[in-house]
Protein backbone atom coordinates (compact mmCIF):
# COMPACT_ATOMS: atom_id res chain seq x y z
CA UNK A 1 0.00 0.00 0.00
CA UNK A 2 1.35 3.25 -0.74
CA UNK A 3 0.64 6.52 0.80
CA UNK A 4 0.54 9.58 -1.03
CA UNK A 5 1.03 13.16 0.97
CA UNK A 6 -0.82 16.04 -0.34
CA UNK A 7 1.96 18.18 1.00
CA UNK A 8 4.43 18.48 -2.24
CA UNK A 9 7.14 19.66 -0.03
CA UNK A 10 6.95 16.56 1.58
CA UNK A 11 10.32 14.83 1.77
CA UNK A 12 12.21 17.71 -0.05
CA UNK A 13 14.73 19.17 1.50
CA UNK A 14 15.96 23.11 0.69
CA UNK A 15 19.25 21.56 -0.37
CA UNK A 16 17.28 19.74 -3.10
CA UNK A 17 14.95 22.93 -3.43
CA UNK A 18 17.96 25.10 -3.92
CA UNK A 19 19.92 22.43 -6.00
CA UNK A 20 17.09 22.03 -8.37
CA UNK A 21 16.59 25.96 -9.03
CA UNK A 22 20.48 27.08 -9.57
CA UNK A 23 20.48 23.85 -11.99
CA UNK A 24 18.02 25.64 -13.32
CA UNK A 25 18.23 29.23 -13.83
CA UNK A 26 21.38 29.55 -12.11
CA UNK A 27 22.99 31.68 -9.54
CA UNK A 28 22.73 35.25 -11.92
CA UNK A 29 19.34 34.50 -13.05
CA UNK A 30 17.87 33.29 -9.17
CA UNK A 31 19.44 36.63 -8.10
CA UNK A 32 17.51 38.36 -10.57
CA UNK A 33 14.29 36.27 -9.67
CA UNK A 34 14.77 36.46 -6.06
CA UNK A 35 16.94 39.60 -5.09
CA UNK A 36 18.56 38.45 -2.11
CA UNK A 37 22.21 39.24 -1.41
CA UNK A 38 23.03 35.25 -0.92
CA UNK A 39 22.33 34.94 -4.66
CA UNK A 40 23.73 37.81 -5.95
CA UNK A 41 27.03 38.22 -3.91
CA UNK A 42 29.83 35.53 -4.01
CA UNK A 43 27.12 33.11 -3.87
CA UNK A 44 27.12 29.41 -3.67
CA UNK A 45 24.71 26.65 -2.62
CA UNK A 46 26.38 26.16 1.16
CA UNK A 47 26.32 30.05 2.14
CA UNK A 48 22.80 30.47 0.66
CA UNK A 49 21.72 27.31 3.01
CA UNK A 50 22.97 28.84 6.05
CA UNK A 51 21.26 32.20 5.21
CA UNK A 52 18.11 30.75 4.31
CA UNK A 53 17.71 28.43 6.90
CA UNK A 54 18.11 31.02 9.31
CA UNK A 55 15.39 33.76 7.23
CA UNK A 56 12.04 32.83 6.87
CA UNK A 57 10.76 35.07 4.54
CA UNK A 58 13.56 34.50 2.04
CA UNK A 59 13.12 30.39 2.48
CA UNK A 60 9.69 31.63 1.80
CA UNK A 61 10.65 33.10 -1.50
CA UNK A 62 12.98 30.03 -2.46
CA UNK A 63 10.04 27.68 -2.00
CA UNK A 64 7.46 29.73 -4.00
CA UNK A 65 9.43 29.68 -6.82
CA UNK A 66 10.46 25.66 -6.41
CA UNK A 67 6.66 25.04 -6.27
CA UNK A 68 5.95 27.33 -9.35
CA UNK A 69 8.31 25.44 -11.31
CA UNK A 70 7.15 22.56 -10.22
CA UNK A 71 3.81 22.82 -10.90
CA UNK A 72 4.99 23.74 -14.56
CA UNK A 73 7.12 20.75 -15.12
CA UNK A 74 3.50 18.95 -14.55
CA UNK A 75 1.55 20.35 -16.98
Amino acid sequence: MTIQHSDPMHGVTLEMILTVLVDKFGFEELGRRIDIRCFTSDPSVKSSLVFLRKTPWARKKVEDLYLKLMDKKRY
